[in-house]
C-alpha cells in the first residue's frame, strides 16, 4: 500500500470547536426550555446542522415545522459564528502545524473533508487559507457523514484514489463515512476504538510515521 494523500476532518482534528457548538446549541435549548447536556451534544458530532437540531428537538415534546427548524438552525449558526470570529492563528496548536508541515515535506497531498459549512471561515481565522491542496465541505455536498460524499469529493479534487488516501477522523460518523468510501482510516480521540479504524493515533504527529511505513 502506498499513501499519496491525507484528508483531514476539521472540527476535533485540525482544531477544536466542540465547546463553541455546545454553547450555541445550549443557548437555543435554554430558550426553548429543552434539556441539553454534553451527552446529547456528543451525539451531534460529525453530523449536519439540521440533523443535530433533530437530536436537540427530541426532548422538546413539540412539533416544529420545517420553516421553524430552518430558522432555529440558522440562529444556532449565527451564535456559533460569533465564537468562530474570535479565533486566531494562536488557536492552531503548534504540534498540529508541525505535523501538517512534515506531511507536506513528505510530498503528500493534503485536503480537508468536513461537513461544516463554516470550513472556510475557520481556516481563515486559523491562518490556513490556501494551505491545503483541496477543501471539500458542507457547502459542496448534499449528504453529510456517515455518507462518504465529502471524502470522495476531496479525493476527486486531489486526483487520488480512496485506497491510496488516509482519512483522519475523530467521530464515529466520519469513520463510517471513510470506510464506506474505501479509504484507509486513522482514528483520533473518541474514534480510536471505533470499528473500522485502521490506525488508532494519539496525535497528528503519529501520522508521519504511519505514512512513511505505508
Amino acid at each position: 500500500m502506498s499513501i499519496e494523500a491525507v484528508i483531514f476532518d476539521l472540527d476535533g482534528v485540525i482544531c477544536h470547536t466542540d465547546q463553541y457548538h455546545y454553547q450555541a446549541w445550549k443557548t437555543i435549548a435554554d430558550r426553548l426550555s429543552i434539556p441539553f447536556d454534553e451527552r446529547i451534544n456528543a451525539r451531534m458530532r460529525g453530523v449536519s446542522r439540521l440533523e443535530s437540531l433533530e437530536i436537540l428537538l427530541e426532548q422538546s415534546g413539540k412539533n416544529f415545522s420545517q420553516e421553524e427548524k430552518e430558522r432555529l438552525a440558522e440562529e444556532k449558526n449565527r451564535i456559533y459564528q460569533s465564537f468562530l470570529r474570535k479565533m486566531t492563528p494562536a488557536d492552531l496548536e503548534r504540534e498540529t502545524f508541525r505535523a501538517l508541515n512534515t506531511l507536506r515535506e513528505m510530498n503528500l497531498k493534503l485536503a480537508i473533508g468536513s461537513s461544516s459549512r463554516n470550513t472556510a471561515l475557520i481556516l481563515h481565522r486559523l491562518g490556513l487559507d490556501g494551505f491545503f491542496d483541496a477543501v471539500a465541505d458542507g457547502t459542496q455536498i448534499k449528504h453529510s457523514k456517515p455518507n462518504p460524499e465529502v471524502f470522495l469529493l476531496a479525493a476527486s479534487l486531489l486526483g487520488v484514489q480512496p485506497s491510496k488516501t488516509l482519512v483522519v477522523e475523530d467521530a464515529p460518523a466520519g469513520i463510517q463515512a471513510a470506510k464506506m468510501g474505501g479509504f484507509v482510516v486513522a482514528g483520533l480521540g473518541d474514534a480510536v476504538e471505533e470499528p473500522g479504524t485502521d490506525f488508532p493515533i494519539l496525535a497528528l504527529n503519529d501520522l508521519c510515521l504511519i505514512c512513511s511505513m505505508l
